[in-house]
Formats: C-alpha cells, sequence, structure tokens
C-alpha cells in the first residue's frame, strides 16, 4: 500500500468508453480512487453501485470517485450501462496501476498461494497527496466510510 503524505503516482488508464483518463486531470479536487476485483462478482458490484447511488454527495463535497480493476473496457461498458453509472470506471488489464498502487498481494487460494487484487481505496487531496489510505476494505461500508471521510 502505498503511505500518506506521498504524492499519488499519476497514471492513464481507459475508461469504458475508451477515452483515456489521466490522474492529473483531477487536480484541483479530491480524488478517490478505489481498486476492485471486477463488477461480476457480487462484493464489487455492490461496492460499485453504492459509490454510484451516493456519487452526487461525493461531488458535492468536491471529490471524483474512481473505480479500478482488471476487467476489461467491455465489461466494465456493459456494467456502466446496466447500473446507469455517472462514476468514472477505468479497466487495468495489464494490471500496471494495480501494481504502481500497490494493491496486487499475495494471498491464498484453496489453500494455495495465488496474486489476487487486495480491495484497497485510497483518498488524495487536490494537490494529488495521499491524505488517507485503507486496505481490506469491506464493499459493503467502503463508499459510506469515504463520503464520512471527506467531512473530517
Amino acid at each position: 500500500m502505498l503511505e500518506i503524505g506521498m504524492e499519488a503516482p499519476n497514471f492513464t488508464l481507459p475508461d469504458y468508453s475508451g477515452k483515456m483518463r489521466k490522474l492529473s486531470e483531477f487536480r484541483g479536487q479530491k480524488v478517490i480512487p478505489y481498486f476492485f476485483h471486477k463488477v461480476t462478482s457480487a462484493g464489487c458490484k455492490n461496492q460499485t453501485c453504492t459509490f454510484g447511488d451516493l456519487y452526487p454527495q461525493f461531488l458535492e463535497k468536491g471529490a471524483t470517485v474512481i473505480g479500478i480493476s482488471k476487467g476489461s473496457v467491455e465489461t466494465q461498458k456493459e456494467f456502466q450501462k446496466e447500473y446507469n453509472l455517472s462514476l468514472i470506471l477505468l479497466s487495468d488489464e495489464e494490471l500496471e496501476v494495480i501494481k504502481l498502487y500497490d494493491v496486487l498481494k499475495e494471498k491464498k487460494l484453496f489453500g494455495r498461494p495465488a496474486m489476487g487484487l487486495e480491495r484497497t481505496t485510497y483518498l488524495i487531496d487536490e494537490e494529488g497527496i495521499i491524505i488517507k489510505a485503507f486496505e481490506k476494505v469491506k464493499p459493503s461500508t467502503n463508499p459510506s466510510q469515504m463520503l464520512d471521510e471527506l467531512d473530517e
């Protein structure tokens, strides 16, 4: 996990429409990048849809939410359309940003070691500095938790 107080590494990834999005385009506002496995799993669907439901409140507080997963652009597009989401979902099929943000961890899968994405959420300030970092987040409570963090 990246350290609080460090500058968040910039990245460029495609969104659901294939448009390349950079973290740096959001300077001047708070950014909440959250990393999740794939939108087709129950926990990730819950987390992403809840972030989507609360998205207007995040915008009111001057924050943009960006979901990042290893899912394809096409998968993200279908999900975004099906649930009418306005938040930004980015595809990192090559795991470049997932590795850059240190969320690819060794886990146990059926008793064997395997590399997997650890649910992690960061809060980045208007200057691009990481001010909060949460690992092993609970998908059901993480969106509300992050909304509360904006009030502190």
